[in-house]
């Protein structure tokens, strides 16, 4: 969602589309789950077989051991799980946390009774509220996220969220605390994220509100794929993340990016599988071209969209751009031509940098933009590779007081400005000089 410590801007996965074609119309039918009604909602987040969910105990209890610990009685998120047919695929072991499970009048207290001065923002899943819980050693900042029964999202992304979540120890995923699951009532506790989504931070930025330098946007990009490496290669089973996008990379303090909101998350291909067939979600810019036009799912497909991020990282421009001319509103499409000329790199920065960023630093972080969104899934790198490359650009600190950087500053550094680019030609055989 990206909106845990952010302005009241909405969010909504209104975006979040099935991109091989919209619906206009929502299916009207209702299903009960758990002994609970929910919609079943278009073909965007209607509730798939059970093979189309993440393979992780449904139980409510899991402890530290990674034993599934099964309650006589069946809690709430139990009935949910079966309701939705995932009670079969509990994992064996896990190295994950166990998930509080908050009452809602816990969660209405932490709130002050959902007070509109404790709303952060509103997504597809629904409202979200900055909360106080209140622990015997300390007092501990959350934000909390209710369910909108009438939202994009319904009880199937509630929990794979928790469920996902529940599995997942690692600094560049976004914590989650706890859950409600009571009655009708379905609400999320994450730890706080004060410095909002990381779309908060790169596009539509308020006047006087200082730009990412490249260090920190560097630091964000290795972080985030840290945590989809965490995702792929080291969650048992492992896990397509399928909605990596800007307004989901939450921010920390000292911009520590972690990655959230996990409702589309799915169990990748195991086994001599190469994919997971499945209706296909994600959104429109950010959602790998072969997974579109399939349906056929891959880790490759989460590649393209960190391709996609990382390009935002460096341009300052929005996946999709509707303001922009039509042959460049989408960013990839914008891209592609100047990825054959590094004489044009300069022209790709964003002007907000304003010269202060490392010339072959930037070659590398456009070099390895441009291996992820390849056509051709197979040509795109593997997670751990991109982690690596970042990682040393991350460690790489600019100086933006170094002589070069100086020569590069110019007087025109407004995004909007639209420069005449030349033609592009060769010179992609040496990494140029800095």
């Amino acid at each position: 969602m990206g909106c845990f410590g952010c302005g009241k801007r909405s969010s909504k996965r209104s975006e979040t589309t099935n991109v091989d074609k919209k619906y206009n119309d929502t299916v009207k039918n209702r299903k009960t789950i758990g002994g609970t009604t929910s919609d079943k909602r278009d073909d965007q987040t209607q509730p798939c077989s059970a093979v189309d969910s993440t393979k992780v105990s449904p139980y409510r209890d899991v402890n530290n051991e990674g034993v599934v610990v099964v309650k006589e009685k069946e809690d709430q998120l139990a009935l949910d799980v079966k309701g939705l047919n995932l009670n079969d695929q509990a994992a064996a072991t896990t190295t994950g946390k166990k998930a509080q499970t908050f009452t809602f009048k816990e969660l209405a207290s932490a709130t002050g009774n959902f007070r509109s001065d404790c709303f952060l923002g509103e997504g597809g899943f629904g409202k979200v509220f900055k909360g106080t819980l209140e622990k015997p050693d300390q007092v501990l900042s959350v934000a909390i996220k209710q369910l909108d029964r009438n939202g994009a999202q319904g009880i199937r992304e509630f929990v794979v969220e928790v469920l996902t979540l529940s599995l997942a120890d690692h600094p560049n995923l976004v914590k989650l605390i706890g859950f409600c699951a009571e009655g009708d009532q379905r609400l999320l506790v994450y730890e706080y994220m004060p410095l909002g989504s990381l779309e908060d931070h790169l596009h539509d930025l308020p006047s006087g509100k200082k730009p990412l330098d490249w260090n920190t946007r560097m630091k964000i990009a290795a972080g985030a794929a840290r945590g989809l490496e965490y995702l792929h290669d080291r969650m048992k089973p492992p896990v397509i993340y399928r909605d990596l996008k800007c307004s989901n990379i939450l921010l920390g303090e000292d911009y520590q990016p972690k990655l959230s909101d996990f409702g589309l998350a799915k169990v990748g291909p195991s086994g001599d599988k190469t994919h997971v067939s499945t209706r296909v979600m994600g959104t429109y810019g950010y959602c790998a071209p072969d997974y579109a036009m399939t349906g056929q799912l891959t880790f490759k497909s989460d590649i393209y969209s960190f391709g996609v991020v990382l390009l935002e990282l460096i341009t300052g421009r929005k996946a999709i751009d509707n303001t922009k001319a039509r042959k460049d509103q989408n960013l990839v499409g914008w891209a592609r031509p100047l990825f054959k000329d590094r004489r044009n790199f300069s022209k790709m920065v964003d002007p907000l940098l304003q010269g202060q960023y490392p010339v072959r630093g930037l070659y590398q972080a456009l070099a390895i933009s441009a291996m992820c969104v390849q056509e051709q899934p197979s040509m795109r790198p593997v997670v751990s590779d991109v982690v690596l490359a970042l990682n040393f650009l991350a460690s790489s600190k600019y100086d933006p007081n170094s002589p070069s950087s100086s020569r590069r500053r110019n007087g025109s550094f407004r995004r909007d400005d639209e420069e005449k680019r030349p033609d592009l030609a060769k010179e992609t055989e040496s990494d140029g000089s800095s």
